[in-house]
């Protein structure tokens, strides 16, 4: 080993911005990624997934993925296609969500771009998806799961182990041991007491911490199923229908959960609901079959996946569309940045008796983030519609930790890390979390921006 080693890290994603999660960390003559994440939102951060990284494909020895979201898996198609030929590790219900996540993305991208072209609204000539379907495929081979709570040999002085993190079904945070040092990656920090998931481990020691602060500046609502039943409530007797933008993993299984309850308890009426999200339902199975990770019981998941109709087909999709009667839709993608909930918003956003329900976070430039500061109106494979029915916002529902339990991860640190980076939030969530750990801890933090290198001795 070098006497003197050093690391450098290289920010590029999820720096000043909550999507693109990329941490690239070379050390001993190795490349690794923490992380391959696509950034979503803002036009300016999307054209960064068409750019090259800084380094080839085949420069990279391994990746590991903190978890299946698609602001941290969904640029391994295009990482793979730049020549990445090595593992990419995770837990197995993590990599599980990241094939079914990846087949879906590149499905919708293929789609969007065959209606960009059939359609005319694209300024390019042909447009054509970020990567496809085969491409997504070319990429799970790579894919090698990992136990949780033990330590793999990656290279020689390079350790890596896997820690429950809460947040959605196979997330952790990863401990990465680098000759002497414990470089912590926070990856997304879930709820201590989300209704279907275990509280996230805590760490108990880090040199180098990296921490996420997508609600780095607030804390979250202690009623949202009082909100949830009221927002409903006041939807139904409208007469009108309600969207709900789900994110497919673990946000739709948690208002499956939530409106099984509240119908249980009446205090909803038992109006039909349906899913429109076949990704989502790969996840119901998937919670079936990896029951260690989450507290639901055999009963209740029976009981919460049939009080739902499932909707499969895209022809269901707008035969569903068009019924005129009362009923709840929860339908992909959560920011409305793409998938089947476009469909519905043609349909029911010029409806004043209808209500779209936002239920997570809106990243900058979404169409959820438009609707949630007050559009008029909104751009949907080309075209405007007009914004006429009631937009509706739950707080609390979200699977991220609030500033409250970022602060509480941290309290079973022994030690004062040398260097804490705050990643994974805008600007002022960054700020806000800085602020909260100075205030608390007296620690020092940095907020990078996107693509800064640092370098720190070992």
């Amino acid at each position: 080993m070098n006497p003197n080693p050093k690391i450098t890290i290289q920010f590029l994603g999820a720096a000043g911005t909550v999507t693109g999660s990329k941490y690239l960390i070379s050390v001993f003559g190795k490349n690794i990624l923490v992380d391959c994440g696509l950034f979503q939102g803002l036009k300016q951060l999307r054209q960064l997934n068409w750019a090259p990284l800084p380094i080839s494909g085949d420069e990279i020895a391994l990746v590991l993925l903190t978890h299946g979201h698609l602001d941290h898996c969904g640029y391994l198609p295009r990482l793979v296609k730049s020549g990445f030929h090595g593992k990419i590790l995770g837990t197995s219900p993590s990599l599980e969500v990241s094939r079914i996540i990846l087949e879906d993305s590149a499905r919708i991208q293929e789609e969007d771009a065959e209606r960009a072209n059939r359609e005319k609204f694209s300024k390019h000539h042909p447009a054509e998806p970020l990567y496809t379907v085969e491409d997504a495929r070319q990429t799970i081979p790579l894919f090698s799961a990992c136990p949780l709570d033990q330590w793999i040999q990656l290279f020689d002085h390079i350790q890596a182990r896997f820690r429950y993190n809460g947040h959605i079904i196979g997330a952790t945070f990863i401990e990465l041991k680098i000759g002497g040092k414990l470089f912590i990656f926070s990856g997304d920090i879930g709820r201590e007491e989300d209704p279907l998931l275990y509280p996230p481990q805590k760490p108990e020691q880090a040199d180098v911490l990296f921490i996420e602060s997508t609600y780095g500046n607030r804390l979250h609502p202690n009623d949202t199923e009082t909100h949830l039943a009221k927002a409903i409530n006041k939807a139904l007797e409208a007469g009108g229908t309600i969207i709900i933008p789900s994110f497919a993993v673990e946000r739709t299984q948690l208002l499956m959960y939530l409106f099984w309850q509240l119908k249980k308890n009446n205090k909803i009426p038992q109006t039909r609901i349906y899913m429109d999200s076949p990704m989502a339902k790969h996840i119901l199975d998937l919670f079936q079959h990896n029951k260690e990770w989450h507290k639901l019981s055999a009963k209740d998941h029976h009981e919460i996946t049939h009080q739902i109709g499932y909707v499969q087909t895209v022809q269901e999709t707008m035969k569903l569309v068009q019924q005129k009667e009362s009923k709840i839709v929860i339908a992909a993608s959560g920011m409305a940045s793409g998938g089947r909930v476009l469909s519905y918003l043609q349909h029911y956003l010029g409806d004043p008796s209808s209500t779209i329900l936002l239920v997570g976070y809106q990243a900058e430039g979404t169409r959820g983030r438009q609707l949630l500061e007050g559009a008029s109106q909104i751009k949907l494979y080309g075209k405007f519609y007009p914004v006429k029915a009631q937009i509706e916002n739950i707080g609390g529902l979200s699977a991220h930790a609030d500033q409250g339990e970022l602060i509480r991860w941290l309290d079973k640190l022994d030690n004062k890390p040398e260097h804490i980076f705050i990643t994974h939030g805008e600007k002022e969530s960054a700020r806000g979390l800085q602020n909260r750990i100075s205030e608390v801890y007296h620690w020092d933090s940095e907020i990078p921006t996107l693509n800064q290198t640092k370098t720190i001795d070992l």
